[in-house]
């Protein structure tokens, strides 16, 4: 223990600390992402598609349900303002990939957080109390990981139903154990750090610990490891809807439309190569961010 009493750890905190003028770890970490191109560019594009599912459907003069018998199949053009053309059902594709990116933008992040949360949680737990409850804790994670992901996923969507929240919740079930796994590793870390030992003994509880001093300090390697996860789960829900597990009509998702144009893209192409590029397109950013955010929170960079 590196003090002996109560007092003087309360004594020395109390001391005035003197401080260094200088940028932060954060404001440097900012300036690399900066530096990244391929990076900064990620994030404008994803805010422009953001801004796009969100907004664009309220602009243009179509719902993402509302059919026209005369246009089915009708290529991309500026005549009726279809222009990215329409679907089997004469429904605007351009409408209906707009509405399917918020479904599947909106399946990516919620179920990412929600794993991110769990995993904090169970990792960080684990880690730090260590010993017979982190090998017991650890083992759950390995017995799942034994179990194919995807095969249970399509399994808990059979079961349960299709529904925004339960393919939310289908896919989270099984995409935390990953992060548990890198908070942990992490937490065995942090756990012999002066600061940590300093808390347990002014007798602050385990719960506090872990929440107020060990999980702070994960903060950036949760950020790289979620827009890893965010592209993961977005392809995830993907191939559940393209098996037709996913989101069901009329509601629509990238993965849905996909599967559609998979069907005509001999007759209809367009059908195909948009959705497919809209979600290329949303993959590689968050890929490109990853790697911007990694070199840039990398301590060996600092």
């Amino acid at each position: 223990m590196f003090f002996s009493t109560r007092r003087q750890i309360i004594d020395q905190l109390a001391e005035p600390v003197a401080v260094t003028p200088g940028r932060s770890p954060w404001a440097d970490a900012r300036t690399r992402f900066m530096r990244n191109k391929a990076a900064v560019a990620s994030v404008v594009a994803l805010l422009v598609i953001g801004a796009l599912c969100v907004f664009g459907p309220l602009v243009l003069p179509f719902d993402f349900d509302s059919t026209d018998w005369d246009a089915m199949k009708l290529p991309p053009t500026l005549q009726n303002m279809h222009l990215w053309g329409t679907d089997e059902s004469g429904r605007d594709l351009l409408v209906r990939c707009l509405i399917g990116g918020r479904i599947s933008l909106m399946v990516g992040l919620l179920a990412t957080l929600c794993s991110v949360a769990v995993g904090i949680a169970w990792g960080a737990t684990a880690g730090f109390l260590g010993g017979k409850i982190d090998g017991f804790m650890m083992r759950i994670v390995d017995m799942m990981y034994a179990i194919p992901y995807l095969l249970i996923a399509i399994l808990l969507v059979t079961i349960l139903g299709r529904e925004f929240y339960l393919v939310v919740l289908a896919i989270t079930a099984f995409s935390w154990m990953d992060m548990a796994r890198v908070v942990r590793g992490q937490t065995l870390s942090l756990r012999t750090m002066e600061f940590v030992e300093a808390a347990r003994a002014i007798g602050v509880p385990t719960r506090r610990i872990i929440f107020n001093h060990i999980v702070p300090n994960l903060l950036g390697v949760v950020v790289i490891y979620t827009t890893v996860t965010v592209p993961s789960v977005i392809l995830t829900e993907s191939v559940l809807s393209f098996l037709g597990l996913g989101i069901q009509e009329p509601m629509t998702s990238w993965g849905v439309l996909i599967e559609d144009g998979t069907k005509v893209m001999e007759v209809a192409p367009w059908m195909l190569l948009f959705p497919a590029a809209l979600l290329s397109i949303t993959l590689y950013c968050f890929n490109f961010i990853g790697d911007g955010l990694r070199d840039a929170l990398d301590p060996k960079e600092r």
